[in-house]
């Protein structure tokens, strides 16, 4: 079995001090070292195949080269595993080494786990919620370089990105009026959080600029859920001027219109027009049709995030991501349009 050639090896050959080709081979800042000796190391190190040691060298230069991940339930979220996917490639590209970790939302387990991180000497942490609301740093990480993701923090010190959920409303009632709506329901969430309340301010914003009212009427809320989209679309769908087209706060409860539309026997998109939010694509491409939604950035999300933590000389950012559109075959031309 081969061994490894050593920095003592790379010494010998070169005729310097251990020391010596310490300091050039790490790039130590500041060292005098001739140019002619560090060109020579240089050429021995690469004639005996030496290779320094990555961890040595990040923890000689205060720096480990690696990032945690602390989520909640990120991690067992189908569609929001692209923010880890996100954040790995842009930190793999950058030569840097990510841990995830997953607290489940157990406050005492993420207290474990980022004093696990903080005894790793971590470079710094991307902390992830599932879904986009505000919250307060914990203690512990306020110390430690971090950037938030699908979060709001209440401290501007701190670097945040969340989708743009006003942007992204606008998106899918645009498409709708695009296709000759007027009569645009929505199916909103009856949660309390940042989400709910900007998405409706997309949906109204988008009415105002087609020169439409904002008919509280066609706002019906519900639990987030396939049952409560049903629910809620049972009540817009039962309406004697009932819409012709609905967007709906997610995913999950536009599969419930879908559910009630063809209990009142009607077909989607020929007498109605859906436009959900998330792009879940394990329900978004099930449906039948499948359903046009608006697609969370997760997988930006996390490479912004990833990249404003490795970049130590910006002051914090705060930034709403706009999503896409996805298109397919849930919206269509409004009946007599």
């Amino acid at each position: 079995m081969r061994v490894k050639p050593g920095i003592t090896d790379v010494a010998a050959a070169a005729g310097v001090s251990i020391s010596t080709v310490s300091v050039v081979l790490n790039d130590v800042a500041g060292a005098r070292v001739n140019a002619e000796t560090r060109e020579r190391i240089q050429q021995v190190a690469r004639r005996l195949g030496y290779v320094p040691n990555g961890l040595a060298r990040g923890l000689r230069r205060q720096h480990s080269g690696v990032i945690g991940f602390l989520g909640d339930e990120v991690a067992t979220t189908p569609y929001a595993v692209d923010m880890i996917l996100g954040a790995q490639d842009t930190l793999r590209d950058a030569g840097a080494l990510m841990i995830l970790m997953n607290t489940g939302g157990d406050p005492a387990v993420e207290a474990q786990e980022i004093a696990t991180l903080r005894q790793q000497q971590v470079d710094g942490i991307l902390y992830a919620a599932m879904y986009h609301r505000v919250i307060r740093l914990p203690e512990p990480l306020r110390d430690v370089p971090t950037v938030v993701l699908d979060a709001e923090v209440d401290d501007p010190a701190v670097a945040w990105i969340v989708p743009d959920e006003v942007a992204g409303a606008r998106d899918a009632v645009g498409e709708l009026l695009r296709h000759g709506h007027r009569q645009i329901g929505f199916v909103t969430n009856e949660d309390q959080i940042p989400a709910t309340r900007l998405r409706l301010r997309g949906y109204r914003a988008a009415l105002r600029a087609a020169g439409l009212p904002a008919d509280p009427n066609l706002v019906v809320a519900a639990p987030p859920t396939a049952a409560g989209g049903h629910r809620a679309a049972r009540s817009l769908l039962g309406r004697a001027d009932r819409p012709t087209a609905v967007f709906c706060f997610r995913d999950l409860m536009a599969m419930g219109v879908y559910h009630a539309a063809a209990e009142l026997g009607m077909r989607v998109p020929e007498d109605l027009s859906i436009v959900g939010y998330d792009d879940m694509r394990h329900i978004a491409e099930s449906l039948f049709p499948g359903l046009t939604t608006v697609a969370l950035p997760h997988y930006e999300m996390g490479a912004w995030a990833a990249k404003r933590l490795l970049d130590r000389t910006s002051p914090p950012e705060h930034r709403r991501l706009r999503g896409r559109l996805v298109r397919r075959g849930s919206v269509t031309t409004a009946p007599g349009g």
